[in-house]
């Protein structure tokens, strides 16, 4: 497979770029100052596009690659990829589901006891000396809490079950109820969120998601609410969240996920109620490599005629 041309679309780990690199002739986007010389010269050789959570094949991209074959993405979220574009000129779609459920799963959880539990704070109540002046404010307990999940998938669905182990009572709101599940349903993110007293948002960003958590649905979480987002940035209004917090309508928020990744909006650095990571839900070393080695199984099967092992188009 050395001479299949391969379009790298954002940086992905080191595994997986050096794995690509050894096993085709592949390029990456980001080292081109000048894209339009580099797909007038490269372009009709590329067969494939890899992406993940930061870049994927739009519908540019997609026009633009006349022999394109397959995007493999090293993610779960498919809102890089125009799916519709793909369908159109007949290319085969790969993502990562499963290997990372349970790594997303564990961080979701981490957030929710690091919100509630204000371990951040604390840290740095202990650092600056503050403790020998006096002990740290009590916080609040995340056992026996009713937790809401805004998209009952495979992650929700594994986050769940981590929640039930504190005695929490589930709920949930999806695009259809889900019979084999004895949470309740809502039929609504409002509701969902009238009902709970931490939302965790799970779902997959669609044009039907965009925006699902608006003001209406962060104000019914309210000023005692803990929201927590591992999915993507743009499932929340990132402005009404940020007003939501400084004003105190919302009392705290866990965010793995940004709307314009890797900026954040400076307005939340000096809240104490927030924390924040760099979308690293994903981030462990075994959990990239499974994602990684997932990637390449689909390109392989492809590019030999076998069955896709995680086929999306």
């Amino acid at each position: 497979m050395n001479n299949i041309g391969l379009l790298i679309s954002c940086p992905l780990s080191p595994y997986l770029e050096q794995e690509l690199e050894n096993s085709f002739k592949a390029f990456k986007i980001w080292q081109f100052e000048d894209r339009n010389q580099f797909f007038n010269t490269h372009g009709n050789s590329i067969r494939a596009v890899v992406g993940g959570s930061a870049a994927g094949a739009d519908a540019e991209l997609i026009e633009t690659l006349p022999n394109l074959e397959i995007v493999s993405s090293c993610s779960v979220g498919l809102d890089k990829i125009d799916l519709v574009k793909c369908k159109e000129k007949g290319v085969r779609v790969t993502n990562t589901p499963d290997v990372l459920t349970d790594d997303v799963a564990d961080l979701a959880i981490g957030l929710i006891l690091t919100v509630l539990r204000r371990l951040c704070e604390s840290d740095r109540f202990l650092r600056s000396g503050k403790w020998k002046k006096g002990g740290y404010k009590l916080t609040t307990k995340f056992s026996e809490k009713s937790v809401g999940i805004l998209g009952m998938g495979r992650i929700g669905t594994a986050i769940a079950k981590r929640a039930e182990a504190f005695n929490c009572s589930i709920s949930y709101h999806s695009r259809t109820q889900k019979p084999n599940l004895n949470y309740e349903y809502f039929p609504s993110a409002v509701e969902l969120a009238s009902n709970c007293q931490i939302l965790v948002i799970a779902c997959s960003l669609t044009e039907e998601t965009r925006h699902i958590v608006n003001r209406e649905v962060i104000d019914a979480l309210g000023p005692k609410g803990f929201l927590i987002n591992i999915g993507r940035g743009l499932l929340v209004d990132e402005p009404e969240l940020v007003a939501a917090l400084v004003e105190g309508r919302l009392g705290s928020a866990g965010l793995d996920v940004f709307e314009n990744e890797p900026q954040v909006p400076e307005e939340l650095f000096g809240l104490e109620n927030v924390v924040l990571l760099p979308h690293v839900a994903s981030g462990t070393v075994e959990t990239r490599k499974a994602m990684a080695d997932l990637v390449l199984g689909n390109l392989k099967a492809h590019f030999t005629n076998k069955p896709l092992l995680s086929p999306v188009v």
